[in-house]
């Protein structure tokens, strides 16, 4: 009968329901970031969280760390979708584009790119902080060691699977490229929302004018839940340039608060004790890049 059916279908659902994603937010007291080490235990109270800020005075030199060599990051091709996730703006890229040097171990696929903000306005929304300055948006590139083939549950089981790319945003310049990106928001307005990118956008474009050979390194993890500690982070002292209405929006339809309406930029620290904050910067070997100077 019905009963005894849905006694043989509830330990299956049960099954299928432990594999779900924790329910997360950014600010809302029931699921914001105070309460991720409740909601993913493993890792969200670890010892390599990110984001961090980053002390500049205390950033030691590597000579390890040289410059990094972008594969079809000119290809204007290579960007393919971009989705509202309900939690941020993600574009997907073709395959063929990579990252080598800097140190890694081997070279990572790059998989996919998004964003953090803030309102564009009063509250920034960079995810890392520099000497505590935040700036109004951050990038991420997402990259994997290319052995895992673009299998990121496996990348998330590696100590350093993932390389994750962060670039500083703030408004000094009006790039072309830019422009174009953000003009297909308006297509994504709710959760689930994607459209293809058509051609004429590089990630070089995206990234004109940043230095790629300045940038301070550290071992993290992901910013969101389940805050897996795989995270070789790269942040690049150069920011990318854009126009002010792209940071603070004259014209709302081309910031990523209007279509997703939240504010999605996990500070570092969170409202996590200072004593925790303090012990996580002191404990953090921060590295530099200086570009070696010609006789």
């Amino acid at each position: 009968d019905l009963c005894f059916l849905l006694l043989l279908i509830h330990p299956y659902l049960l099954t299928k329901l432990s594999f779900l994603p924790p329910a997360w937010c950014y600010h809302k007291p029931s699921c914001n970031d105070t309460t991720w080490p409740t909601i993913a235990a493993k890792y969200c109270s670890g010892t390599r969280q990110s984001p961090i800020n980053i002390v500049s005075a205390s950033a030691e030199l590597n000579a390890n760390l040289t410059e990094f060599t972008f594969q079809n990051y000119g290809d204007t091709s290579i960007l393919k979708k971009i989705l509202n996730t309900g939690k941020t703006v993600k574009v997907s890229l073709g395959s063929g584009v990579s990252i080598s040097g800097g140190d890694l171990s081997e070279a990572y696929d790059s998989l996919q790119f998004h964003l953090h903000w803030g309102n564009g306005s009063s509250i920034p929304g960079s995810e890392h902080t520099v000497d505590g300055k935040r700036y109004p948006m951050e990038l991420h590139i997402v990259n994997s060691k290319s052995t895992f083939n673009g299998n990121t549950t496996l990348a998330v089981k590696d100590s350093t699977g993932l390389a994750a790319l962060g670039f500083f945003i703030e408004v000094r310049g009006q790039p072309a490229s830019w422009n174009t990106l953000t003009s297909y928001l308006a297509n994504i307005r709710n959760r689930g929302d994607s459209v293809s990118i058509a051609p004429g956008i590089s990630l070089d474009d995206l990234l004109v004018g940043v230095d790629r050979s300045q940038y301070y390194r550290y071992l993290g993890s992901l910013t969101t839940p389940n805050c897996n500690e795989a995270v070789v982070w790269t942040v690049f002292k150069d920011s990318i340039k854009v126009s002010k209405d792209l940071v603070r929006p004259g014209h709302p339809e081309r910031h990523p608060a209007w279509v997703l309406g939240l504010i999605n930029a996990r500070i570092p620290g969170g409202q996590r004790s200072l004593a925790c904050i303090s012990s996580r910067i002191a404990t953090v070997i921060q590295v530099t890049l200086e570009r070696s100077k010609e006789p």
